[in-house]
């Protein structure tokens, strides 16, 4: 046998074993993943930092259906707005129209905001807020006149801003959208309910801690339960709340459960009888929608409201876990346009800076952002 012949002999049989070895892995391969399928848990039994596998899209084609997003706006918070806007716009294909809920003073620098900016092509409509719709609805104490924000019960009156659309997203105006907000309006909802809230018992957000009031997490943390009004309603005081700062709203079950109603019959009450909680941390708005929607509303992707990013100025999630988030929420104290928040540099990759001059960042220091 000839030298050449035998090189040949041995390239031929290299190549057989490759596609052996190759053939091998393969039939490994598949085995595997027929394991890993049939173990998976479901997330809310996931390590807190756990990432989920990128969800496969969507198969519904894209269209012009347009998808109605309502957010509050108001002067001090307005960067919060214009970061959540231009990260939606600039994460979807969707046909979004954006309600911007406002008040009067606050109208002229908001429409120079976005007209003057990358912003200036959005489809939006600037609606204004009568705080007078709240009269006898909420009390303000003498010792804190500036205490209610009268924005934050834009979302009761949620019909009022899209009457002719028969869903809408609600969001806060200290988020950031990570993802295609179509798959956030495309949320199933269960016959009957008139929202989809996210439960403060998932994977991303329990048994948060709140100064003074404990884990503020269920039922008790916000409504007191030594009131006969709320006693007679028989609900659970263990059972989880959830978070109203970014919700999906079925409005036609909306209206036809009569929701803005029964709202303002539960704030009235607490003006009269104080049955939201004595050590209530957070926002007043939670009472009423906890009591409204009790055991009657459906579930957002925890990943959808990944939030409590404000409540410390330390990082509490990973770095890789804030880039996994479909929706970051900065609820809280700690703002991302404020002096010390966690991933602010996050949230600042999607702000647009004021043209006007009014509107600026406060910032004590750089906190690099590296998802390794």
């Amino acid at each position: 046998m000839t030298f050449r012949k035998v090189n040949i002999f041995i390239l031929v049989l290299a190549v057989v074993i490759f596609l052996l070895v190759l053939h091998h892995n393969i039939l490994g391969l598949s085995d595997l993943l027929k394991r890993e399928l049939s173990d998976s848990s479901p997330l809310g039994l996931q390590p807190i930092d756990f990432i989920p596998e990128a969800p496969q899209r969507l198969t519904e084609d894209w269209n012009d259906k347009e998808i109605p997003v309502v957010i509050t706006a108001s002067d001090d918070r307005l960067g919060g707005v214009i970061a959540a806007v231009n990260s939606i716009q600039q994460n979807t294909k969707s046909n979004v129209a954006f309600h911007i809920v406002t008040l009067n003073d606050t109208v002229d620098h908001l429409r120079s905001w976005l007209s003057k900016t990358s912003l200036k092509n959005v489809k939006y409509q600037i609606l204004d807020f009568d705080p007078r719709m709240l009269d006898g609805k909420v009390q303000v104490k003498s010792e804190m006149p500036d205490s209610i924000k009268p924005l934050t019960f834009a979302r009761f009156y949620l019909p009022n801003w899209v009457p002719n659309a028969e869903k809408a997203i609600y969001l806060d105006d200290d988020v950031v959208v990570q993802d295609d907000i179509f798959e956030l309006y495309n949320t199933p909802l269960q016959q009957g309910h008139a929202a989809a809230f996210s439960d403060d018992c998932d994977s991303t957000s329990n048994k948060f801690a709140v100064r003074g009031a404990g884990n503020q997490y269920n039922y008790i943390g916000f409504l007191d339960y030594k009131k006969e009004a709320i006693r007679k309603l028989s609900m659970k005081a263990s059972t989880c709340s959830f978070n109203p700062g970014v919700f999906v709203a079925n409005l036609t079950e909306w209206k036809r459960q009569n929701i803005t109603q029964q709202l303002e019959k539960w704030m009235a009450l607490n003006v009269v009888e104080e049955i939201y909680s004595r050590t209530l941390a957070g926002s007043i708005t939670t009472p009423p929608l906890l009591i409204a929607f009790y055991k009657r509303h459906s579930n957002l992707d925890p990943m959808w409201n990944v939030r409590h990013l404000g409540s410390s100025a330390g990082k509490r999630y990973s770095p890789q876990f804030v880039k996994a988030a479909k929706l970051l929420h900065w609820n809280g104290h700690f703002k991302p346009w404020g002096r010390t928040a966690s991933y602010a540099d996050v949230w600042e990759k999607w702000y647009i800076p004021d043209p006007s001059g009014k509107f600026n960042l406060i910032r004590r220091h750089t906190d690099t952002y590296e998802a390794k």
